[in-house]
């Protein structure tokens, strides 16, 4: 497994060694031992998986009591992933990082609790999984506004995002909850 820091703080892209033949593939999604090594040493607690049509667009989400880490990947189609730095203490704070993650490259983005996260579907469809360090609390869960110009996301658009109402309606950034 090959564990890259990326330009924020604590975020990491992990792509796994993958073992191809013309039966298909095999590859460790999850290796407690691995991950721990590289720093990654939570529990996860809860699995989810979504499935989106092109142009969905989801997040930025946090939980502002009970932060979840996110160890995300995508196993079906493609999507541009999206973390923003949510800890004032942090010297990223306020800056965010993207990227594209596909099915075909089986890459995943470890996004330790104190970000916000979202994505764009690329394709067609696009399935989603993304294991959690804690549960999902709706009450203390915030929505960060996707297109908040502070923030300064490329998102890859070619039409208006379809949106849930909650995403439509983020908090700016200059007015949301942060983490110390």
């Amino acid at each position: 497994m090959k564990i890259t820091p990326t330009a924020l703080a604590d975020v990491l892209l992990i792509e796994p060694r993958v073992f191809a033949d013309a039966r298909g593939f095999f590859f460790e999604s999850y290796n407690r031992r691995a991950f721990a090594g590289a720093g990654i040493d939570v529990e996860f607690v809860q699995d989810n998986h979504s499935r989106s049509a092109r142009g969905v667009l989801r997040g930025l989400h946090y939980q502002i009591e009970h932060a979840q880490g996110k160890l995300v990947r995508v196993i079906a189609g493609e999507v541009y992933d999206v973390a923003v730095d949510m800890r004032r203490s942090s010297p990223t704070f306020g800056r965010s990082i993207g990227m594209t993650l596909t099915a075909h490259e089986k890459q995943m983005l470890w996004i330790p609790p104190g970000f916000a996260h979202g994505f764009l579907v690329l394709s067609e469809t696009a399935e989603f999984l993304y294991k959690t360090t804690d549960y999902w609390y709706p009450e203390f869960e915030r929505s960060l506004l996707w297109n908040d110009s502070t923030l300064g996301i490329a998102w890859p658009l070619q039409q208006a995002p379809t949106l849930a109402a909650k995403d439509a309606a983020g908090t700016p950034f200059s007015l949301a909850d942060a983490y110390p």
